[in-house]
């Protein structure tokens, strides 16, 4: 059985409503669909009421972000594109994974928490679910991933983890051989781009918990 999930308060500084919000569909209601929606979750209600006296740049910035829209660097990222990334507390351990779309880091997909999992089988995951969507919608937006390993195990159509299959991470497998089993039947037609942290930050699909 998983975890108990820790209450989370949800910041949206730029939504329908701006303000915070105590569950997740309450907030998903004011920044689906909205363009360039901000927002972001908390675990301390304290912590969401400082955050959103700030701006959405000046929080972000302070867990290793920057405002893509201003950087000054000579290399910057493609902001029409999908970035994905992963969070897992223990290695391995609790596992989350999503995708944002990043110029406006507005979530397209969020899967988890699963138990027994690792870093780079989450970033794995969330690469497939992102070239999944592409391709069910049409589209072929480039995808930014932080992980090599991740990045080679769908180049190779081969997941290579050391993690042992055990009652608890059943699910997780079942993902990945469902994800192997995908790119096998399916040409990878888009890029995939190694996110450059060190010059732009931690990426926009990023958890924020480090």
């Amino acid at each position: 059985m998983s975890k108990k999930s820790k209450k989370k308060y949800y910041v949206v500084w730029r939504g329908l409503t701006p303000g915070i919000y105590n569950t997740w569909d309450d907030c998903k209601k004011q920044v689906t669909g909205y363009d360039g929606a901000q927002y972001k979750s908390f675990t301390d209600p304290d912590e969401a009421q400082r955050a959103f006296e700030k701006s959405y740049w000046e929080v972000t910035q302070l867990k290793g972000k920057k405002n893509l829209q201003e950087l000054t660097t000579a290399d910057k990222p493609n902001l029409n594109t999908i970035s994905v990334d992963a969070a897992c507390s223990g290695n391995p351990g609790t596992l989350e994974f999503r995708g944002v779309f990043t110029d406006t880091e507005t979530e397209l997909f969020r899967r988890g928490p699963y138990e027994m999992g690792t870093v780079n089988i989450g970033e794995f995951l969330a690469i497939i679910l992102a070239l999944a969507w592409l391709k069910k919608n049409k589209l072929s937006y480039p995808i930014y991933s932080d992980s090599k390993t991740a990045m080679a195990w769908v180049r190779n159509k081969r997941v290579n983890t050391k993690l042992e299959r055990t009652p608890k991470n059943t699910e997780i497998f079942q993902a990945l051989d469902n994800g192997v089993a995908w790119l096998k039947a399916n040409p990878v037609k888009v890029e995939i781009l190694k996110w450059r942290t060190d010059i732009w930050g931690e990426i926009p699909a990023d958890y924020g918990r480090k």
